[in-house]
């Protein structure tokens, strides 16, 4: 007989393992923990640079997806962490925190309890950061912070042509992301003594003993299974087959936006005609379920440069000598994040605050049919994209059958103000690539993509050579308005017993890298439910506790 559980959170992902944490703190809760994918005990998942292995469709550690990038574009290749930790255990490490206005919006539009005054808190109450304590940064906290150690010479230039450009250089770069010019510095990371420091690390490892929180690895979860529009249990499937597991207070979606829509529909919350064209029942008829996808449609720009590039590092003798480094000293190029530098950035001086986020690495790629793989010649890659895209795609079951994967449209650049905001990006990078500071280093662009002039022409090199910089989010937006999928408590309008806490509750896409907000609004989430069982009556929201709105 399958044991029955207080709590079972769906996804071990970054806001599943800060959930698991925090809820299994409570001595007299239990707690169930399921990941579809394996655990984080592979070599190159604590290796920052193993991304390069790690991220490639049908490693057992991602999920892949096709997706339609819109209209008269190529088909686009979507990866999403799958595995203890999610995307925190494959991603680039970048930890950013969002501008405090992104917050502040969400709650202006109606999300009560979710501005900067709450998440701005939450992400200090994160952090142990090595620049130490400010008013908006913390110490102490879970998850270790690290700025990238100094590039070089090239680095330098970069951040003195910034400077040119009219952008100043800056020591932390999430404190640039507000109003103002923003600023350029080196890349504020999640790696601590040369390793990635993921969710599952900083909050999942120290209480996977707990005696009340239980993990399952390897195991989909297929359906929530509902009782007169109560969630009571999950229907799972592992080496054994298939078996339903119960909750008796709640069950909670964190298998990211991609996932969790698809699981939702799968169990019959979703656009009633899509369900029934599936044959599934439908529990709720929620339009919204799938819809407000928002992405960074990001763009790489590549340069041929003389020296202090750090393509002969990774291949041949230089690979070996990265290697041998790596785990003699925890030093050398493989401990490096996704970008050396990064920060953000005004590109057009008439704007209030910055529009654009700017990474640039000591690396450049040759995309062959079937791998991409370091050039062999020094490159620099200088890459970017818009941080608040106005452009809205969807998520829908093509089937009932929960192998079958799910329809993803990114409908990139479908907004008037997305485009413009693109045009403007890639003029910037471009104007960077420019200044005198870079003059000694910078031979020539490589890639096709720096070489429109025409608006028309830097649109076409997006829908060419543009991509997913990996923050899918909004597809289950939370609100106060009735079609908006959750309330401001993340409770499922509609049902009971359902909440969803990941990146896809987001209303608009945060400006910045999504990873550090996935574990800030879990734990929001978390503070939100400890509230709810401290008064049972009253949820934080103002929501009578039940049947949400």
């Amino acid at each position: 007989m399958n044991k029955r559980y207080d709590y079972i959170i769906v996804g071990a992902g970054s806001a599943g393992c800060v959930l698991a944490n925090r809820l299994s703190s409570r001595h007299s809760v239990s707690v169930l923990l399921i990941e579809s994918g394996p655990d984080d005990s592979n070599a190159l998942i604590a290796m920052p640079r193993g991304i390069g292995k790690l991220l490639t469709p049908g490693n057992p550690h991602v999920w892949d997806y096709k997706v339609s990038r819109g209209p008269q574009q190529a088909e686009d290749i979507w990866l999403k962490g799958r595995a203890i930790g999610g995307s925190s255990s494959i991603n680039g490490m970048v930890y950013v925190r969002g501008a405090p206005e992104d917050y502040d919006a969400w709650e202006a539009a109606g999300c009560t309890g979710w501005g900067w005054d709450n998440m701005g808190r939450h992400f200090v109450e994160l952090e142990d950061h090595a620049l130490g304590a400010a008013p908006e940064r913390g110490i102490g906290g879970p998850l270790k912070i690290s700025v990238q150690s100094s590039g070089g010479p090239l680095c330098e230039a970069v951040l003195t042509a910034g400077v040119q450009a009219g952008t100043p250089r800056v020591d932390d770069i999430n404190l640039a992301n507000t109003a103002g010019p923003g600023g350029l510095g080196y890349q504020t990371q999640n790696i601590w003594h040369g390793q990635r420091y993921s969710a599952a690390k900083a909050f999942l490892d120290p209480v996977r003993n707990r005696p009340n929180l239980d993990v399952l690895t390897l195991t989909d979860v297929l359906w929530i299974n509902f009782e007169d529009k109560r969630a009571t249990s999950v229907t799972v499937r592992d080496s054994s087959g298939e078996r339903a597991i119960s909750a008796g207070k709640e069950i909670i979606v964190c298998a990211g936006a991609i996932q969790s829509p698809k699981l939702l529909q799968l169990s019959g919350v979703g656009p009633a005609a899509l369900l029934e064209s599936h044959g599934i029942a439908v529990v709720k008829d929620a339009p919204q379920v799938g819809r407000n996808l928002r992405e960074h449609f990001f763009l790489a720009m590549q340069y041929r440069v003389k020296s202090h590039s750090l393509n002969h590092r990774f291949f041949g003798l230089g690979l070996l000598r990265s290697v041998w480094q790596y785990y003699t000293g925890r030093k050398g190029p493989l401990t490096h994040s996704a970008h050396e530098i990064g920060g953000f950035v005004k590109t057009r001086p008439e704007l209030d605050r910055p529009d654009a986020q700017i990474g640039v690495s000591l690396y450049s790629l040759t995309y062959g049919e079937d791998k991409v793989v370091p050039e062999k010649q020094p490159g620099l890659t200088l890459g970017g994209y818009f941080m608040r895209p106005q452009s809205q795609g969807e998520v829908s079951i093509r089937s009932a059958n929960p192998d079958v994967p799910p329809y993803i449209c990114a409908n990139y650049l479908e907004s008037v103000t997305d485009r413009a905001a693109a045009i403007s990006m890639y003029r910037w990078i471009r104007q960077l690539a420019s200044q005198p500071a870079l003059a000694p280093f910078i031979v020539g662009a490589t890639t096709p993509s720096v070489d429109a002039q025409s608006d028309e022409e830097i649109l076409e090199a997006f829908k060419q050579w543009g991509g997913t910089a990996f923050h899918v989010s909004g597809t289950c937006r939370m609100g106060s308005d009735a079609e908006s999928v959750l309330d401001p408590s993340l409770k499922v309008r509609g049902v009971s017993g359902l909440r969803v806490v990941d990146t896809s509750i987001m209303p608009s896409l945060i400006s910045g890298n999504t990873n550090a907000p996935a574990m800030a609004i879990a734990l929001r989430a978390a503070e939100i439910i400890a509230a709810e069982l401290a008064n049972p009556q009253i949820a934080p929201s103002g929501h009578l506790t039940g049947v949400a709105n």
